[in-house]
Order: structure tokens, then sequence, then C-alpha cells
């Protein structure tokens, strides 16, 4: 057999091979295009398209109380403005957390509840002189300075004691004439004589006592008229006197001031006569009662709070001026008003907000108007209803999420 015809055999088996993978790669084939057909046939309708989504506004995230009509570029900052659409949580004015990590957030809510009782204000003050004891003593007339005792500003002094021995010349000249008239026992001139040293500054008792004795008495002795600390002491031995000037301040110990400082928010709550507990650092445990004595005309315009004065007695001395004090205002009692935590107020210095809870994860910001405090509460004029929960723990998280979100508060008054 010739070598041609033994390799037949051969090739006819290859030939059969490729013949059969043709065949069945065009059956594949034939099945993957009759699929879709056969899915049509078959009823099956192709998946809608998603509704195009509705916007209500475009904003900057980092200026969300702006709005904008149209997209496009922030004129605030480098980015593009972002869409609030109509479907979302934040166009109804909430803000979504997931319940799940409430608790990681620390979140706590409060029920706004029906309380009454009396109004408490809590301010804090110094104590201070009563400037109503102040008295300045002065030389009544021209003179010399003979003596002064071993004095010094800030030394405390009982009524009566001695401050300064003066030599008075002027006073004398009148005094001799008073007594000439006396021995003469001329009434009428006497009384004259009499007034005279009484224009020249002489007091009742000195007159007296220089008409008892018929004696010259240019020495005098100047002394304290009241108990009290030296301010000021302006005497020294030697020194030349004109009528009028300082010898020395004394200023009074029997009763001390208290100005305490009201914020202005609260300042209308306050009434003279007003009853006041105090408490000083420096005697823990223990509590003055007080009064409101005035309430003073000009607020402290650093500290935006009312100047409110409170006068104690202070026997013994024992309240010292330039003590801290914690002052509770007690007023009246109130009828029933809604309260909620003041922990749970969001004070922006233009207004007063809390965090309303309604359920499922969803929070709202409302705008509230607020009352007095009682103890750990704060009164609810409008905004809230009885029975809401608002957070009170962790309500500055949502209030950022909603200022980021553009969500503006509930007004007051308005129902969500």
């Amino acid at each position: 057999m010739s070598p041609t015809m033994s390799k037949l055999p051969y090739a006819l088996a290859a030939a059969a091979a490729l013949l059969g993978a043709g065949a069945a790669a065009g059956y594949l084939w034939a099945q993957r295009s009759a699929a879709p057909h056969a899915a049509a046939t078959a009823g099956t309708a192709p998946t809608p398209a998603a509704p195009e989504r509705k916007v209500l506004y475009w904003y900057d995230p980092m200026s969300p109380a702006t709005r904008f009509d149209k997209p496009g570029k922030s004129p605030f900052m480098d980015m593009q403005l972002v869409p609030m659409y109509a479907d979302a949580d934040e166009a109804a004015g909430t803000v979504r957390i997931d319940p799940g990590i409430t608790q990681n957030l620390g979140l706590r809510l409060a029920t706004v509840t029906r309380t009454h009782g009396a109004q408490e204000i809590h301010a804090s003050g110094v104590l201070g002189f009563n400037e109503r004891e102040l008295a300045v003593v002065q030389a009544r007339s021209g003179g010399f300075v003979e003596r002064v005792p071993a004095l010094a500003p800030g030394d405390v002094l009982p009524a009566g004691a001695l401050l300064a021995e003066l030599l008075l010349p002027e006073w004398a000249a009148v005094q001799q004439e008073a007594l000439a008239l006396q021995r003469l026992g001329q009434a009428e001139l006497l009384a004259a004589a009499q007034e005279r040293m009484r224009l020249a500054g002489m007091p009742e008792e000195l007159i007296r006592s220089v008409l008892a004795s018929g004696q010259v008495q240019s020495r005098v002795a100047i002394r304290t008229p009241r108990a009290g600390v030296i301010q000021e002491l302006e005497v020294r031995a030697g020194m030349n006197l004109m009528a009028g000037a300082t010898l020395a301040r004394i200023q009074g110990l029997g009763t001390v001031w208290l100005e305490a400082g009201v914020p202005e928010a609260q300042s209308a709550a306050v009434r003279v006569g007003q009853a006041a507990r105090i408490q000083l650092a420096s005697r823990p445990g223990e509590t003055l009662d007080g009064k409101v004595a005035a309430l003073l005309p000009a607020l402290n315009d650093a500290a935006r709070t009312l100047r409110v004065r409170i006068e104690l007695p202070n026997p013994g001395g024992a309240l010292r001026p330039g003590l801290s004090a914690q002052v509770r205002l007690l007023g009246a009692t109130q009828a029933a008003a809604l309260a909620v935590p003041t922990e749970a107020v969001i004070r922006t210095g233009q207004r007063a907000l809390v965090m309303l809870a309604e359920g499922q994860g969803r929070y709202r910001p409302v705008e509230v108007l607020l009352g007095g405090e009682l103890g750990s509460l704060t009164l609810i004029q409008s905004g809230l209803a009885e029975g809401q929960q608002v957070v009170a723990s962790g309500q500055f998280l949502i209030d950022s999420e909603a200022s980021l979100k553009g969500i503006r508060p509930q007004p007051t008054g308005s129902q969500p």
C-alpha cells in the first residue's frame, strides 16, 4: 500500500471532528438568540424606569440657610450646590437618625409636663460696703494738728475713738467773747454770742462745756462719729488745717450690700422686696435671708445683667466686703405651666429651640417662647404641648445635622 493510501483514514477522522464541533456551536448560538424572543412571547414585561425625583431647591451645605432656585456653583464656597428633594425627610422639617445608633449618640428624651411652683432666679454677686454708712470727718475751723494716735487706713475703730487733737485759735476768740458777756449778765448779748459759736462750727456739747466751766477750750479732740473701718486718713501731727479740710473717712460695717447680677432675660421678674436666699463661699452650709432693697437703673454692660442690691445685717462684722455669694431670688407662686428640663433648651442668643422627638427616629427643631425657671425646669409659654417628648441630651448633635441640611426651626405657636 502506498503512503498516500495509508494516511487517508486519519484525515477523514479529523474532518468529522471539525464538523461536529461546528454543529454544537451553532446549536448553542441558536438557543441564546431565541431566549429573549421566547421571554417576550411569554408575556414578561421590561423593567420600568425609576420616576424622576422632584427637586425643591438647591443649597450649599456650608451655608444651608440660603436656598437657590437653580443648580450651579455656590457663591460662598468652591463647590457645586446640592439638591433638596421633595421625598426627603428633611423636606418635612425633620432629621432622621437610625434608632439603632441613638444609644451610641447618648440621646435622652424628656416629656413636656405641666407644673407649678415659685419661680426662682439664680444669680451670683459680691458683698460690698453700704455707702449710706460712710461718715466724713472734716475740720470746722482753721488750726493746727497737735496729736494723732497710731492709726492707718484699714483699722477698725469703735464709735467715739480718738482721731486727732487740734488747736483752733479762731474758736478761742469766740469763746472768750461769750464768757465775757456771760460774766456781765447780758442775756440777749450772750444768746447772740452762742449763735456765733455755733456758726464758727462748735458742737453743742463744746458750747455747753465752755459756758459751764468758764474756761476757754481751744484744744479739741476729734473722735469717730460711728464704728467702722478707716478708709482714708488725711491728718498727721504738725499739719496746718484750713476750714473744711477732710481728716478721715469712716465706713460703717453695721450692714453690707450684696450686689447680684440677674441675667437680662430674667430681669422683668425681679421686684423690690423680693425674698432672697444667699449662700457664701466662705460659709458653706449656711444660708442667709435677705430682701431686694433696690434695682439699680443701669445694667452691667459687660455681663448684660441687671444689678440687684440686697442689704444684709452684719453683726460682729462677719460679712466682709469682697466675698462672693450665690443668690436665689424667690418669686410668687405661678399658675400651672408647661415645663421642660433646662438642659433641653438650646439658646442661640436670638431665639430658643428644642428638638422635638416625633417617633421612628425622626426629630424636628421647634422654636419656643421661654418663661422663668423652676429649679432644674424651664417654663414654656408657647411652642410645645403637654405630653410631647424633647431631646434632653445630645440635642446639639441633631441641631448641627439640621443646620447642615438647611432645616429651619418650626416657628413658635405653629403645629407640626
